[in-house]
């Protein structure tokens, strides 16, 4: 089954975020794959994922943030599959998965090609972003505990 693609979809309604990431990663590899998922998010989303500046007590303007809480989650690599299937399934969720191939890949072109040479069956997760209704996500998302 083919992902959504942002370009070209109705994205669902910016209510609920959770990025979850394989909890063996070690910690370089994780938080690199919770940046990768976080920018791809907000490549979908744009302003519509952002509060407004907040200036502080002396003027200073600070650029906008996420109004959305953005916990970071860990799993395993199968739960991380186990989410991808029913994502793909779910009209209210908008998925941007994050694969080893992914995380190998030296340049886009690479990463392109890899992803050309496996099949769907065969992708090894390392990270998952969901992001929709709040009902989706937590029904994804609800019963994972925070990357710590």
């Amino acid at each position: 089954m083919p992902m959504p693609d942002a370009t070209n979809a109705t994205l669902p309604r910016f209510e609920k975020c959770a990025i979850v990431i394989d909890g063996a990663l070690p910690t370089g590899l994780a938080m690199n794959a919770a940046a990768v998922l976080a920018l791809s998010i907000g490549d979908a989303y744009g302003d519509s994922a952002l509060g407004p500046q907040v200036k502080d007590r002396d003027g200073q303007l600070h650029q906008p943030i996420t109004e959305v809480p953005l916990p970071v989650l860990k799993a395993d690599p199968e739960v991380l599959r186990g989410i991808v299937t029913k994502a793909l399934a779910e009209p209210d969720v908008f998925l941007v998965d994050f694969t080893a191939s992914a995380q190998a890949a030296r340049d886009y072109g690479s990463y392109m090609q890899a992803m050309q040479d496996t099949g769907a069956e065969e992708h090894q997760y390392v990270g998952v972003a969901v992001v929709g209704a709040k009902k989706a996500v937590q029904k994804l998302s609800g019963s994972l505990p925070l990357y710590r």
